[in-house]
Formats: C-alpha cells, sequence, structure tokens
C-alpha cells in the first residue's frame, strides 16, 4: 500500500521482525486518522499473509510458511528506508 509511506516515515508505522508491519505510534497520528491507519494496517497484514501462503503453496511445501514469511522479514527490513522503524531483537529500532 503506498498510502502507508506517510506513516512509516512518521514513526507512527514500523516493520515488524515476522514479516507483518504494527502500528508502532498511535500518537504520531492525528485521532480521526487512526480507524484509517488500523485499516490500512490490517489490508496489509492479510495482503503479506496471503502471500506467504501462496507462495509456500506454490512451492508444495505450505509448511514453510514460517519460513519463507522469517525471509521476506529480513527483505522488509534490508529495503527500508533511512528513518523507517522496524523490530528488532530488543524492540523498535530506526533505520
Amino acid at each position: 500500500h503506498g498510502q502507508l509511506g506517510p506513516f512509516y516515515s512518521s514513526g507512527a508505522v514500523g516493520l515488524t521482525k515476522d514479516g507483518m508491519i504494527a502500528v508502532k505510534d498511535a500518537s504520531a497520528v492525528p485521532l480521526k486518522d487512526r480507524g484509517a491507519l488500523n485499516g490500512l494496517v490490517s489490508s496489509e497484514n492479510a495482503d503479506r499473509a496471503d502471500l506467504y501462503k501462496e507462495i509456500a503453496n506454490a512451492n508444495g511445501h505450505p509448511e514453510w510458511q514460517a519460513e519463507i514469511q522469517s525471509t521476506f522479514a529480513g527483505r522488509w527490513i534490508d529495503k527500508a528506508q533511512a528513518g523507517w522503524y522496524y523490530q528488532g531483537a530488543g524492540g523498535w529500532v530506526k533505520k
């Protein structure tokens, strides 16, 4: 979702270590926009879950889904722009 870019940049949303995204700081978003943000995050996570499942199934190994998800998590973080947040071992980290 291209609509998430400003939320990554503001620190409201971050990349999780499991290949999903999460609201990191809801206070970075005006109260009136938080419902829309939650909807975007939910939709993006559903799309990502479908992607991981489809790739595992396409390879004939649905049991690989967790490993595929972990691989994508690393790629999403590697490709994140400077200033975006991601979950590290000790919590949220600014790239």
